[in-house]
């Protein structure tokens, strides 16, 4: 049997927090061969190697993730009794840290992030946007919980992550009234030469749009490319051309914006994911996103 010595634990965990060796000596106020002493008899103890050495920076193994995420429930423990003893109850509510894809539909953000909101022990949110390379990187380094994106990240030697498949939708053409009547007769070889808003190259939606257009012969007159969907449907509803959204959200972009539904891009579906360090999700937030997704994508 394995007896913890949680002084080593610290050590550990004071090496990720801090983002390094370097860092957590500092921190601990020891010398860096110290801490890296301590680490490797956790690691001798646990019969597990907790960091990828090979990595150009400090790169936890699965077993360093895991070891990791009981070591902040250990000492969040520990603080929580001091606090208790001294008068001060503890809070318990959990936190989400959420990172958002440039990419993804504010509409359809709102949407699966609600299951996190209703549970019962849930504190507060935090939502970043970034390019879908920064979020990852962020998620490696622990401040986030989870990514939600249009595509999968692979996982790789130096970054291990997990694609969770929340669900997928089929996709609209949204116009104003006006535009709506005036490309609707023989749809959709109508579209040649209409005045277009789509996303920029660097999405799935772009790159699914730009296909079906060139599968049917169609060349749109591009008047606008955005990298925020929210601003492209800002554009939309001024009737400065017509967009494309998700069919999992067309009651609310209806609602939201004064638009109709011009027609469907048949054949192209958008995928959406929860990436996170868990094979297994664990995280409370992060499993009822999973899980609601269900009932809130097209499957």
């Amino acid at each position: 049997m394995v007896f913890l010595n949680y002084h080593h634990l610290r050590y550990f965990w004071a090496t990720v927090k801090e983002g390094g060796v370097t860092r957590a000596s500092r921190k601990l106020h020891v010398t860096q061969p110290t801490v890296s002493s301590q680490i490797r008899e956790l690691e001798t103890a646990l019969d597990q190697p907790l960091f990828d050495r090979d990595a150009a920076r400090p790169v936890l193994t699965e077993a360093g993730q895991i070891c990791y995420r009981y070591a902040e429930k250990i000492f969040e423990l520990g603080r929580d009794l001091v606090e208790e003893l001294e008068g001060r109850p503890p809070d318990k509510p959990f936190e989400l840290a959420v990172g958002l894809a440039n990419s993804v539909p504010k509409l359809l953000a709102h949407r699966l992030l609600q299951p996190a909101l209703g549970l019962p022990d849930f504190s507060r949110v935090k939502c970043v946007e970034d390019r879908l390379e920064a979020l990852v990187e962020e998620l490696v380094s622990h401040h986030l919980d989870l990514v939600i994106a249009d595509a999968p990240q692979p996982p790789s030697r130096t970054r291990k992550v997990y694609n969770h498949l929340l669900g997928e939708s089929t996709v609209l053409l949204f116009a104003t009234e006006r535009l709506s009547s005036a490309y609707r007769r023989g749809f959709p070889g109508s579209l040649h030469g209409a005045p277009m808003l789509v996303p920029t190259h660097n999405t799935s939606l772009r790159r699914s749009l730009d296909a079906w257009c060139h599968d049917r012969g169609i060349t749109p007159t591009i008047v606008g490319e955005f990298e925020d969907p929210a601003l492209m449907k800002v554009f939309g509803e001024a009737g400065s051309g017509i967009f494309p959204a998700l069919a999992a959200v067309e009651a609310d972009v209806r609602r939201m914006c004064d638009v109709r539904v011009l027609g469907a891009l048949d054949g192209v579906v958008e995928r959406f994911y929860a990436i996170s360090p868990e094979r297994r999700v664990k995280h409370p937030g992060v499993a009822a996103i999973a899980e609601g997704a269900k009932y809130r994508l097209l499957s």
